[in-house]
């Protein structure tokens, strides 16, 4: 039996997601050894979200199954507004695994997807954002240069060969230092990374006045929804390991994979020992509140919401008890 009538049947409306939806997964089992910093690292690449994202978005994270004190913070923040869409998984499902429910659930019409070590530089999302008006028929778009095997972008060469107005460039215009800077985050052998950077050319493109560098990164991109959503499910049975087939699948959509020269994002690693940030921008230290007004913000304010409640429970008996 109901009684009464339900509230919600009188709202005309209700909130329309943003045109962006961010999403950070995050994974941080314990605070130790490898992990050791794993809290204050997602505590800087969030903080550099709030503080230098520079379009209206929504904040979905999506937590695969860290330690109390993790789940603790992205609560709070959940809590006071700073998270629109939280997700806590009871078990580590992988990172793939993460992007399929991510892909198949964001609201926005684009993603704009980060590993929790990732920072942010202000002016990142409508950098990222000119690059995809700039492209119409782009997939991924990374916000710092990169240089990637040509076998995941093949198709984004094949488009700019067959575009008479993009130039393909080849050479070394990505120097060893922008590429060591990066690779040095991945826990890479410097000898290595040295063989790699000089075995590979890099691949700029050139269009419309603009320069970019071919090829993406999957630890942070823009994307269109819809794109991602033609590229899952992926495979998912391992929680590292898989995340190249997001690249390929990509790509033999026929999209095409970009990177901007400039450096608008930033691999962190696993640790923030004498790191700091480029471009003179400070390490962030106050988290401010993300995109709504004030007035939401003040009835989220828990005293507040009680004493709504409250006269709701009290109005509601009223009319129909």
């Amino acid at each position: 039996m109901r009684i009464g009538q339900n509230p919600a049947k009188s709202i005309g409306y209700v909130e329309q997601p943003e045109k962006f939806t961010i999403a950070v997964v995050s994974y941080i089992p314990f605070l130790e050894g490898y992990y050791a910093h794993g809290l204050d690292l997602l505590k800087v690449c969030l903080g550099s979200i709030w503080e230098n994202t520079d379009l209206p978005f929504d904040l979905l994270v999506f937590d695969n199954a860290s330690c109390a004190d993790v789940r603790a913070y992205l609560l709070n923040a959940r809590d006071n507004g700073r998270i629109q869409y939280l997700v806590l998984s009871d078990v580590n499902i992988g990172k793939a695994g993460a992007w399929n429910f991510i892909f198949g659930a964001a609201p926005g019409e684009f993603v704009a997807y980060a590993d929790s070590d990732v920072f942010f530089y202000p002016g990142w999302l409508s950098e990222l954002y000119r690059v995809m008006e700039i492209f119409p028929q782009a997939g991924m778009v990374t916000g710092m240069p990169l240089l990637n095997p040509e076998e995941f972008s093949t198709n984004t060469i094949k488009w700019i060969n067959q575009n008479t107005k993009a130039c393909l460039e080849k050479g070394r215009s990505l120097t060893w230092e922008d590429y060591w800077y990066h690779a040095g985050t991945l826990g890479n052998d410097k000898d290595a990374a040295r063989k790699f950077y000089e075995q590979h050319e890099s691949l700029l493109v050139r269009y419309k006045g603009n320069e970019f560098y071919v090829g993406a990164g999957h630890f942070q991109f823009l994307a269109r929804k819809h794109v991602l959503q033609q590229a899952i499910p992926i495979p998912s049975d391992r929680p590292m390991g898989q995340v190249r087939a997001l690249d390929i699948a990509v790509n033999e959509l026929g999209y095409l994979r970009l990177c901007t020269t400039g450096w608008w994002v930033e691999h962190l690693g696993n640790t923030l020992i004498d790191w700091q940030p480029m471009k003179g921008v400070q390490k962030p230290t106050i988290i401010k509140e993300s995109y709504r007004p004030k007035t939401k913000r003040f009835l989220k304010w828990k005293p507040i919401r009680k004493v709504i409640t409250k006269l709701h429970s009290i109005t509601f008996d009223y009319l129909y008890r």
